[in-house]
């Protein structure tokens, strides 16, 4: 993907973020995520119906590559069933960590893919990725009967 077209979608995840605002739903998992080598803190929520990821949502005080990876996630993951989101996810995390991934299942999330260059920035584009991560892991479990 082009540099400056990563940028710009990066930019505009920024300034208008997608799903940001928490909703009042207790039909609504919550994770709450602190970096703590920097101000960023999310919190991110997502309704899970029927095996689905009928919705997602986040909020908090977070740096540009934090807030649009947060807003980027919740486009990537929203509609998705739970396996399918626990395996973008995977791939996402492999991504950030420079081994080998499945680009396709990304989407706009590969703009993240030279973020393993920046050790310092990786935790900004995780911190929503881990507790969206958390919740899938969850409900995944429950599915399967393992409380």
């Amino acid at each position: 993907m082009d540099q400056n077209l990563k940028r710009e979608i990066i930019l505009d995840h920024y300034q208008n973020p997608r799903n940001r605002g928490l909703v009042d739903d207790k039909k609504y998992e919550i994770s709450d995520m602190d970096n703590e080598s920097c101000i960023d803190h999310v919190t991110v929520q997502a309704k899970v119906e029927e095996n689905i990821i009928k919705d997602i949502h986040f909020d908090g005080e977070a740096c540009a590559i934090c807030t649009s990876s947060a807003s980027i996630m919740s486009e990537t993951l929203k509609g998705k069933n739970v396996e399918k989101a626990n395996q973008i996810i995977s791939n996402y995390y492999k991504m950030i960590d420079g081994e080998e991934y499945d680009k396709d299942i990304l989407e706009e999330a590969n703009v993240y893919e030279d973020i393993a260059k920046q050790p310092n920035r990786k935790k900004c584009a995780l911190l929503a990725w881990w507790g969206i991560g958390d919740i899938v892991t969850k409900e995944l479990k429950d599915d399967k009967g393992n409380n």
